[in-house]
């Protein structure tokens, strides 16, 4: 099962333009093994973050965009809750990922 497939069977799906907006910024990495899950959707959000923060505007043309993130970051921890073991990990890394961006 890849990325996309895993993300194409969540439920409820989320709406329509949100699912392609996630499947777009996800490229190549969504056809990686689902396994890769969590570290895969955190550098997706966090490339996303450090595009939103750098445009010149923030108005709601950035909305899709930052529900793009928040799923992303969502999708990471609920596939890192699947392995409760490496749940620690994932909020570590997602963390300093983030925290990166408000330092670019």
């Amino acid at each position: 099962m890849t990325v996309r497939d895993w993300l194409h069977d969540r439920t409820p799906a989320p709406p329509s333009r949100l699912a392609a907006r996630i499947d777009e910024v996800l490229g190549e990495r969504g056809e990686a093994e689902h396994h890769r899950l969590s570290p895969l959707c955190l550098e997706t959000a966090q490339e996303l973050l450090t595009d939103l923060a750098a445009r010149p505007s923030d108005g709601r043309e950035s909305a899709l965009d930052l529900l793009t993130v928040d799923a992303l970051v969502t999708y990471a921890f609920e596939a890192a809750a699947g392995a409760p073991e490496s749940l620690e990990s994932t909020a570590t890394a997602a963390m300093i990922r983030l925290a990166a961006t408000a330092r670019a």
